[in-house]
């Protein structure tokens, strides 16, 4: 419901907070959080040899695993409120000894506060996963730990001063230290509260109306209402629609085409703010630079979002063949439909339209899908041993791989 001038926030937290502790997850509830813990870690592996992994050498755990599991942009996304939720949930939880109930709280709870800020928050230029992500991962924290409803709620209010972030870093490793950053965030602030720091819950409600909050969060519903995406490709979600609509076209040789137009709404592109990318990390916020991997690679990979990839003679040569052809509506990055339209140089064209891309929850993908993933991201010899990981040997995988310092 939408937020009345005289309406109380006050009470935010604490019914967030009571819901948290009394979920009764189901066995589809645990199962989507052990695949949300498998692509987590398996993403986060794949990123080990990425400079985000020796920047935070020797900070805390929650933090280092966090920023690198979102380096690559290819962990999972919530929908409804444009939020990256369990690269910040999935480490706080494991950070602090939790498990499939602990992940799934905050992860709620991350749902609904992103849902309930809408998407007036992420236009007016908030990074959502950050602001939104701090004070859900000290419920996850927080209920590893063993608070209660009550510290849980301070919890989340010691979080508030860290629940910031902007998507002026997109295109950045800005953009994965923001999650970093709030994924600790939400640990150290369990652990004050733990150790008995005091803080006013209704902190949250007013941190709340200052960053735009339109409607109290509902607690009604799923764990995770609407599920989240998988995402099959290691850039914005918002391009995982281009790409696909490319793809569906089937093999084309981009020396026949002579222009390429993306039709689609406005809100779909809004995170894509580099047309003519120079890094890797540009290109996966680039919907230029997506078409044309899409046609020169077939299926874009992590070797396609590389600082060589973006930099071939032949990506620079045709990024200026793709334009957007944006309508003036929508409220989300799967606003519409996205429509490819090719044109080739004998004067034909290809149309390929795109409603919902495949690892989207109404449109789920493959167990084979899945499978497939988690091989290109830790190769043929690991992926069975990741796929069966449980939270506990998780945990311990990443801190032999990433070992966090103090937190």
């Amino acid at each position: 419901m939408t937020i009345a001038p005289h309406e109380s926030t006050d009470a935010i937290a604490h019914d967030l907070a009571g819901w948290a502790a009394g979920i009764e997850p189901e066995a589809a509830d645990l199962d989507l959080a052990r695949r949300a813990l498998v692509d987590t870690v398996a993403v986060t592996l794949a990123a080990l040899d990425d400079p985000a992994a020796a920047w935070t050498d020797g900070l805390p755990a929650a933090l280092r695993w966090a920023a690198v599991g979102h380096v690559l942009d290819f962990d999972d996304l919530h929908i409804p409120s444009t939020t990256h939720i369990s690269v910040v949930c999935v480490p706080a939880t494991l950070a602090a000894g939790g498990g499939g109930r602990e992940y799934l709280a905050a992860a709620g709870v991350m749902a609904r506060l992103g849902t309930a800020l809408g998407w007036n928050h992420y236009t007016q230029g908030w990074h959502t996963t950050a602001t939104v992500g701090a004070i859900s991962a000290a419920v996850a924290a927080g209920l590893s730990l063993g608070l209660d409803s009550d510290g849980i709620a301070t919890a989340m209010a010691h979080a508030v001063p860290a629940a910031g972030g902007v998507r002026q870093a997109f295109g950045t490793a800005g953009k994965s230290m923001q999650v970093g950053f709030a994924a600790q965030a939400g640990v150290r602030a369990a652990r004050l509260a733990a150790a008995g720091a005091t803080a006013d819950p209704r902190a949250v409600g007013e941190w709340f109306r200052l960053v735009g909050g339109r409607r109290s969060p509902q607690v009604e519903g799923p764990i995770i209402p609407d599920g989240l995406g998988l995402k099959l490709h290691p850039c914005c979600y918002a391009l995982q629609r281009p790409i696909a609509a490319v793809r569906s076209l089937g093999s084309l040789s981009i020396d026949d085409i002579a222009r390429i137009r993306v039709h689609t709404p406005r809100s779909a592109v809004l995170p894509l703010i580099y047309n003519f990318p120079s890094s890797g990390l540009e290109g996966k916020f680039s919907l230029n630079y997506g078409i044309v991997a899409a046609l020169l690679d077939g299926f874009p990979d992590i070797g396609s979002f590389t600082d060589a990839a973006v930099q071939r003679p032949e990506v620079r040569s045709n990024l200026d063949r793709v334009s957007l052809v944006a309508e003036p509506v929508g409220e989300g990055v799967l606003d519409g439909d996205c429509t490819v339209v090719v044109e080739l140089r004998d004067g034909s064209q290809l149309e390929a339209v795109v409603d919902l891309p495949v690892g989207h929850p109404r449109r789920p993908a493959s167990v084979a899908d899945f499978e497939a993933k988690v091989r290109g991201c830790v190769g043929d010899e690991r992926a069975a041993e990741i796929v069966n990981l449980d939270w506990i040997s998780a945990a311990a995988l990443l801190q032999r791989h990433l070992p966090g310092g103090v937190n």
